[in-house]
């Protein structure tokens, strides 16, 4: 930044004080002290103007770095008129100038930017200190909580002391559900918290969204695909009935009414009881099918208990060893944490679990070298979580959105209820049924408690 002028005039005037006082020393011991005392006067008035010259950049320094401080790019030093080192280094401070005030506005410029992003989000942003002053909320958060400026959020607590609670209380990374009722509405929120390091202070960062209509959307998605299930299997069952009826009353009647006995027969009887047993199995198919519908409603509340998880999968290893098929597979027990309990309804998990191991043994019809693997343990997170995993056709990625809806099926002889039954059994533990599959590799359906 300096200039090479600049560094040489000062090396010159300390080489000038150096000499001096060398030379001042020697004639001192000489004992010529007038010359001494001369030279001392010299020495003196070198060390002034030094000082003035360094006191006259640094004076210049302080006012460029005080006005970059205070965001002041207007300060300009001359570039003309003064000793050819002091013109150097004023232009090389207009040149750091430009440097920094270009720095800056495109700083700005995308501060601006960043800015109008957030302000147009359609998520509520929040961050504050670990004070609880709020340094940023955008339009969307104080709208969703109909409460503006947000400035600590102690203010919070005049929204919804609970809500106050969640922001105090929540940790970094963590996600909660709050159910929030303002003057226009009753909504569920999603709120989600992170942290960030700003000038090397901690923040927190919450989200916060409004899922109602992402709810709505996934409940009409349900019921659509629910709908579409139920008149699939109703048709499929009321058809036939309906097309043998009216071929049975054919038998017995033409244009000009009921036929006499004398015309009937012993043919059209054997026809005709052939089709009332179709009716009636297809009648027994569809009582059935509402059978397991309202299994499906009346799914009893879990009697939860601790469960060791390593002797409930020995238990549910006996219960599918018969089923067929089972000889011609591998079966592996995989305990990442051998400890691991769970508070759940044996009877329900152990359903869950005989269900998904059958399920497995049959895709693995026809593996070669097929394997089933109930792996359990702690997650990372600290879930608990047991996965029946088999390494059969896999999944089709058309149909993986449809394997959880009730009494949707592929199988010729499936009802459909079994996954979603499970699924079911999983939320009433405040837990969850996930799956994950790869074509021509994989399938692992997960249990996770919560």
């Amino acid at each position: 930044m300096v200039s090479k002028k600049y560094y040489s005039q000062l090396i010159i005037k300390v080489i000038l004080i150096t000499l001096t006082s060398l030379g001042m020393s020697f004639m001192f011991f000489k004992t010529s002290y007038i010359i001494s005392v001369m030279l001392l006067i010299i020495l003196f008035i070198q060390m002034i103007f030094l000082i003035k010259f360094l006191n006259h950049n640094n004076r210049k320094i302080a006012f460029f770095f005080n006005a970059i401080k205070n965001e002041d790019f207007t300060l300009r030093f001359p570039e003309h008129g003064d000793i050819a080192s002091f013109n150097e280094l004023n232009q090389s401070l207009n040149t750091l100038n430009n440097i920094f005030q270009k720095v800056y506005i495109k700083n700005q410029a995308q501060e601006q930017y960043y800015q109008e992003i957030l302000k147009q989000a359609d998520i509520g942003i929040l961050t504050f200190n670990n004070k609880g002053h709020i340094l940023f909320a955008n339009p969307k958060i104080e709208k969703l909580l109909n409460y503006t400026p947000l400035n600590h959020i102690k203010q919070l607590a005049q929204v919804d002391k609970k809500l106050f609670d969640v922001f105090n209380n929540i940790k970094s990374f963590e996600r909660k559900l709050f159910e929030f009722t303002n003057e226009r509405e009753t909504i569920q929120l999603a709120i989600k918290s992170s942290e960030i390091v700003l000038n090397k202070e901690i923040l927190n960062l919450v989200t916060i969204q409004d899922i109602n209509n992402e709810l709505d959307k996934k409940e009409t998605d349900s019921w659509i695909k629910l709908i579409r299930v139920l008149t699939h299997e109703i048709m499929n069952t009321v058809t036939p009935i309906t097309s043998i009826s009216e071929s049975i009353l054919n038998y017995y009647k033409d244009k000009n009414g009921i036929l006499p006995a004398s015309q009937i027969d012993e043919h059209k009887i054997n026809t005709t009881a052939k089709g009332l047993e179709v009716i009636k199995n297809q009648g027994n198919d569809l009582m059935s099918f509402v059978q397991s519908y309202r299994s499906f409603l009346n799914v009893p509340a879990p009697d939860k208990k601790i469960i060791q998880v390593d002797q409930l999968l020995e238990k549910v290893q006996v219960l599918v060893s018969q089923q067929t098929g089972f000889n011609d597979i591998a079966f592996d027990l995989i305990g990442i944490d051998q400890n691991t309990e769970i508070y759940a309804d044996e009877k329900l998990i152990t359903q869950v679990l005989v269900n998904l191991s059958k399920n497995a043994i049959q895709a693995l019809k026809g593996t070669h070298q097929g394997q089933l693997q109930l792996i359990y343990g702690v997650s990372d997170k600290g879930k608990k979580h047991i996965t029946v995993k088999d390494n059969g056709p896999g999944i089709p990625p058309e149909i993986m959105d449809q394997i959880f809806v009730p009494f949707y099926t592929t199988k010729q002889d499936g009802t459909g209820v079994g996954l979603s039954l499970s699924k079911q059994i999983m939320h009433l533990h405040g837990g969850n049924l996930t799956v994950h599959s790869i074509l021509g590799q994989e399938t692992a359906f997960t249990l996770l408690f919560a």
